[in-house]
């Protein structure tokens, strides 16, 4: 099963490159994405398959969280993007152009699925790159300089940043060679990490953390992701942000757990906290008085992650509320990008002060934006509210009065920069010469949002009992006691 979750994307993609229809090679995308689904539902039925060809793949509590993301929004991106293709089209859009898009978007799936079931550090580093490689041509879509630019800056960093996790891997393998222990694969090292040499082993965990949180969007090696975001079709954002992110977040907790296992754990704490904070710091900063929307979404990823990192480098029950916050993140974001695609077909702009009267031109996409822009910033009743409050009570816990009270700044700074831009956007009075083509919604446009927006609030008031179980195991995988 596990191989056909990987094998099935790619093999259909490259069917895709001899299609000249329009409708077959759309049937493709959301076919593999349901078939892909199906699989992954299936993961949870079975018993997991931990360890399968020689133990290189394998599927854990962990993988089966970030895979279940992956699959839930493809398959929703995959149907939001049948209509932003025929949207495309009539906008001459060639067959060649669409099919490369579809092709692309495929292998981007199966790259991220194949993260998720990596049980060995070598191939993890080498489908990271992957999802690179098969993401890039995304972002060029609309073939214009920005986009370009976009691309290369995409490319540059996280290429940068993925040579750097090489090295931390080169460090990996010297540090067991030194008690004759040369197997990369996860569970071997977690079993003889205590015998790991300890100096090269900090040294591969810092490069390994350096290098995948780069593609993470960890500030201040952030400063590929706001392009990116910004430039590439918004079901690709969605992508980007909701799924590509965690896999690099992966990347980064894989090599987290063997340096816990090794006794490491006090000493990488402060770096996942310090870089938290900046992370959460630089999105503040460059979130108030932005004038781009994708660029604003952008950024509060950039501070997502840096929650992320913070909760890892807290412990404790702060790990719990960083998985909950981290699915809460991804179905919250998936479904801005998607609305805030809608607005950008609607207003032909990304400008924050060309987009008034949501609310008015674009009534579902308006409230989905509102609903949105609430859910995003951690206010109650949403899942996001949760998360934090449980990060903020451990930090508190823990006696760490200065990382409490830089969150809620942080926290307090974002919520009044994304709301002073968003609510600008939904109220007001649409422009005269925008209310023709804004007034009927497509249910291509707004249905996927809508999905989305339907488990961002039964996520919210109560954890599902099955969730939270599941939740607790993984923390209990990354060194919380939920």
């Amino acid at each position: 099963m596990i191989i056909a979750l990987v094998l099935i994307p790619s093999i259909l993609a490259l069917t895709v490159l001899f299609l000249r229809s329009f409708r077959i090679g759309r049937a493709t995308l959301i076919g593999t994405a349901i078939i892909h689904a199906a699989l992954t539902i299936a993961t949870w039925l079975l018993p997991l398959d931990t360890r399968i060809l020689f133990g290189v793949l394998g599927l854990d509590e962990l993988g089966r969280l970030f895979l279940t993301i992956v699959s839930l929004l493809f398959l929703v991106a995959s149907f939001y993007g049948v209509g932003y293709l025929a949207h495309s089209s009539r906008a001459h859009a060639s067959q060649r152009t669409e099919n490369f898009f579809i092709v692309a978007l495929l292998f981007f799936l199966s790259t991220m699925t194949l993260v998720t079931v990596c049980q060995h550090f070598e191939l993890l580093w080498v489908a990271i790159e992957a999802t690179t490689l098969a993401s890039a041509p995304l972002i060029y879509f609309h073939r214009t300089k920005q986009s370009l630019e976009a691309t290369w800056k995409y490319l540059m960093i996280c290429s940068f940043g993925i040579a750097i996790a090489l090295l931390g891997n080169f460090c990996f393998s010297i540090s067991g060679a030194h008690s004759g222990h040369t197997s990369m694969i996860f569970g071997d090292l977690l079993a003889y990490a205590p015998f790991l040499q300890i100096q090269w082993l900090k040294a591969a965990f810092i490069l390994l953390f350096v290098g995948y949180a780069t593609k993470m969007g960890m500030a201040p090696l952030h400063t590929w992701l706001p392009d990116a975001h910004s430039e590439a079709p918004s079901l690709v954002s969605a992508l980007l942000s909701g799924a590509l992110l965690n896999c690099a977040f992966l990347g980064v907790l894989r090599a987290y757990q063997v340096a816990q296992a090794a006794g490491l754990a006090r000493f990488l704490q402060p770096v996942f906290i310090g870089f938290g904070l900046v992370s959460m710091a630089f999105a503040a900063i460059f979130i108030i008085r932005q004038t781009d929307f994708k660029r604003m979404l952008a950024y509060s990823s950039v501070e997502h992650m840096g929650i992320l990192l913070l909760s890892v480098g807290l412990g404790g029950a702060a790990v719990f509320g960083g998985m909950l916050h981290m699915i809460g993140h991804s179905l919250i974001k998936a479904m801005l990008f998607l609305v805030a695609g809608n607005i950008l077909i609607a207003y032909r702009t990304k400008s924050t002060q060309a987009v008034a009267g949501l609310q008015e031109a674009l009534p579902v996409s308006g409230a989905l934006w509102f609903l949105g822009l609430f859910a995003i910033t951690g206010l109650p009743p949403f899942g996001l509210f949760t998360s934090e409050f449980i990060i903020l009570k451990t930090a508190l816990d823990q006696n760490r009065p200065l990382v409490a009270i830089l969150f809620l700044v942080f926290l307090a700074a974002i919520f009044m920069g994304m709301f002073s831009i968003g609510l600008k956007m939904l109220l007001g009075k649409s422009p005269e010469e925008s209310k023709q083509p804004l007034r009927k919604e497509w249910l291509w446009s707004t249905g996927p949002p809508v999905f989305l927006a339907i488990l961002i609030l039964l996520l919210g008031p109560h954890i599902p009992r099955f969730l939270s179980f599941h939740l607790h195991k993984v923390a209990e995988l990354i060194g919380g006691v939920g």
